[in-house]
């Protein structure tokens, strides 16, 4: 496989891949909000607690049920005690390790903006002038272009066109060609670019 093809291919399935990792993460933030509290039951404190108080003497200092301090509670929590752990703390490693994930990725993406920045930043400006016009006349659905119909949109001659071409397929800028019916020369930009970056994308990396 042609390296370039290669690398934009790799790319690809990276993007992908962090759109699924995306997606995972947010719908277990989503379960997590929408889950209610995992504690122990909520039980019922018995009564006889109540009727022992009634048989002490008055005395001159508050009366304090036994326990006090265990029996704390939340109130958020619905009665749900403090004291003990809840389950929420198991979802912190696996959302840790998706995030790095997504992390590694995105510093991925951000080198081969890089790349693509230096790529085409090394072009002159008829090199990416002719690029540019390829591009355009793909997006605007043209049939069958040809050295003909880009000499014919920049007023230059074939010979030219072909060397442009050429020298940006040497700079390691994706353009295929197809031979049609053994004799006409069929250009596009390709589709694995075209998949990560668009040509407005292009040119404010190369005007960095």
């Amino acid at each position: 496989m042609d390296p370039i093809k290669e690398a934009f291919s790799n790319i690809k399935k990276d993007i992908i891949f962090l759109k699924n990792e995306i997606e995972k993460v947010k719908q277990q933030i989503k379960n997590i909000q929408t889950t209610p509290t995992q504690g122990y039951p909520i039980t019922t404190q018995p009564t006889h607690q109540q009727t022992h108080i009634q048989t002490i003497p008055p005395q001159n200092h508050p009366i304090q049920t036994p326990d006090t301090q265990n029996n704390i509670s939340s109130i958020g929590n619905e009665g749900v005690p403090t004291d003990r752990p809840t389950h929420q703390q198991t979802h912190k490693p696996t959302q840790n390790t998706e995030f790095r994930q997504i992390n590694n990725i995105l510093e991925s993406l951000d080198n081969i903006k890089k790349g693509i920045r230096l790529k085409f930043k090394r072009l002159t400006p008829q090199e990416m002038l002719v690029f540019s016009t390829l591009y355009t006349l793909e997006e605007q659905n043209y049939d069958e272009i040809t050295y003909h119909t880009l000499s014919t949109q920049l007023n230059l001659s074939e010979s030219s066109i072909r060397d442009y071409i050429n020298k940006l397929i040497k700079k390691g800028v994706p353009i295929e060609k197809t031979r049609q019916n053994n004799k006409t020369i069929i250009l596009n930009i390709s589709k694995d670019l075209k998949n990560i970056t668009t040509l407005s994308t292009i040119q404010d990396l190369r005007a960095l």
